[in-house]
């Protein structure tokens, strides 16, 4: 049997990044952390980091959130989006990263930790303003289409909703994620079509300032059919 000699391999790295999202003020939000150190010093950047020698990247991507930013994901959605693997993405060394995708609903404030200088979270529309390290501007574009796609026919949405809580609240999140404007009564008619979707919480209701309004939690269904389309969207 041929010996192994790691010396004739050139330096490769894992790596795991997280595109983070959530929904404040009415503002669809990108959690983002600021790099304290090279490469990219100063820009921002999605939270992660190396994969140890003898750690999966699931745990990885759960451990570097909570110590870049304080936020932890026990209540969270995550899923993995996809692997990015361009040669010259990290000028360190040849890095490969998995990234993954976290809907975190009502998280508090972040703060920076780690090798990370700070964190916040950036409303969508304002990210035009933002220097993103590496390839990062890619997958948060790749991350918030996944998204956006999913709530078309999936629960996703609702990962982002309190236990409780009225169609106009739920309807709100959709506009805020697709960054349009939904006819409230076709959007209730197509949610409350879509069986075992979303279930009505008996005798409760919600004081929304004007008339009281039903609440609702979420159903059994993990699809939403039929589909629910954005705007252009056949």
């Amino acid at each position: 049997m041929n010996s192994y000699d790691p010396g004739a391999y050139p330096p490769f790295a894992v790596t795991v990044d997280l595109a983070v999202l959530t929904i404040r003020d009415g503002a669809f939000c990108l959690l983002l952390v600021e790099r304290g150190g090279e490469p990219y010093a100063g820009s921002w950047a999605l939270p992660g980091g190396f994969v140890g020698i003898d750690e999966e990247a699931g745990s990885a991507a759960r451990r570097e959130l909570v110590e870049e930013t304080g936020i932890a994901l026990s209540s969270a959605h995550l899923e993995q989006l996809a692997t990015y693997s361009d040669p010259g993405r990290d000028p360190r060394m040849r890095v490969v990263s998995v990234a993954y995708v976290a809907l975190v609903p009502y998280p508090g404030e972040p703060e920076g930790g780690s090798d990370a200088a700070d964190a916040r979270w950036w409303a969508l529309d304002d990210l035009d303003e933002v220097e993103f390290a590496f390839d990062h501007r890619v997958i948060v574009n790749d991350a918030v289409e996944r998204v956006r796609g999913k709530i078309e026919y999936t629960d996703v949405a609702l990962r982002l909703m309190r236990a409780e809580f009225t169609l106009g609240e739920l309807r709100r999140a959709y506009e805020a994620i697709w960054g349009e404007a939904i006819e409230a009564a076709n959007f209730r008619r197509k949610i409350l079509a879509a069986e075992s979707f979303v279930t009505e919480v008996p005798g409760a209701l919600a004081d929304t300032g004007a008339r009281p309004a039903r609440l609702y939690k979420a159903g059994s269904a993990r699809l939403l059919h039929p589909p629910f389309r954005r705007s252009g969207v056949t």
